[in-house]
């Protein structure tokens, strides 16, 4: 069951510039065949929501382009994603490649992806991935950022023990937020060994054009991996 009182805070924009043409074409007919309704009950099988069901489910939140969730779908066709953003900008161009790939294993939550860990069943995910998210970097701001205890208790609740939870950033601030929100917990475990397993990407990995304008900035991005116990 979800956690009580689980805090709801959607900060930052919702939307940019305008969309094209296409992409409000797409937003019209293609999100509502793909949107995850948490307005209804969750399937007791969460594979019930893809026409075929996936040997594994993953969840990426905040995708921004969904440059890498995209990508995953197409090189996992027997893996189902479910990608939460509050960014109509994103959602849309995550929409262009589910179409143009012809995408069948991903789904979409449009809005705060509090409600969507909610709404999620126990133990329903294989993978959650929390890629470049807002650090919100002044002190004050803080408390809105996604890594919270009440967060990753969700986290922890529906992801099955074996699975993963990871975390990447360019902001060494945020890094160290997340951390220490991690390591005291006993329901996730970090898997670093050496240095080279948070200074490296994930195999398979896709850089993203947030990473690239990181690295152009000259901010280094690191990769956190933890397994729920």
């Amino acid at each position: 069951m979800a956690q009580e009182g689980l805090a709801k805070r959607l900060h930052g924009r919702r939307k940019g510039h305008a969309l094209k043409a296409r992409q409000g074409r797409l937003m019209e007919q293609l999100l509502p065949r793909i949107a995850v309704e948490v307005e209804q009950p969750a399937p007791a099988r969460l594979a019930d929501l893809f026409e075929t069901a996936p040997d594994r489910l993953i969840l990426e939140i905040g995708f921004g382009g969904g440059e890498h969730l995209a990508e995953g779908a197409a090189s996992n066709p027997q893996t189902g994603f479910i990608g939460a953003e509050a960014f109509i900008n994103g959602v849309a161009k995550l929409l262009s490649e589910v179409d143009t790939r012809e995408l069948t294993n991903v789904r979409v939550h449009f809005g705060d992806a509090h409600d969507l860990l909610e709404w999620l069943p126990d133990a329903c995910l294989d993978r959650a991935d929390l890629l470049y998210l807002d650090p919100w970097r002044k002190r004050r701001h803080w408390k809105r950022r996604f890594i919270s205890h009440e967060t990753l208790a969700e986290l922890a609740r529906v992801i099955r023990p074996g699975g993963e939870l990871r975390f990447a950033s360019d902001w060494p601030d945020y890094l160290t937020w997340t951390l220490m929100h991690l390591r005291p917990r006993t329901d996730f475990a970090w898997t670093a060994q050496v240095a080279d397993d948070w200074r490296k990407p994930w195999d398979g990995w896709t850089r993203t054009r947030y990473e690239a304008k990181a690295y152009r900035e000259g901010r280094v991005p690191s990769y956190l991996t933890f397994t729920r116990t």
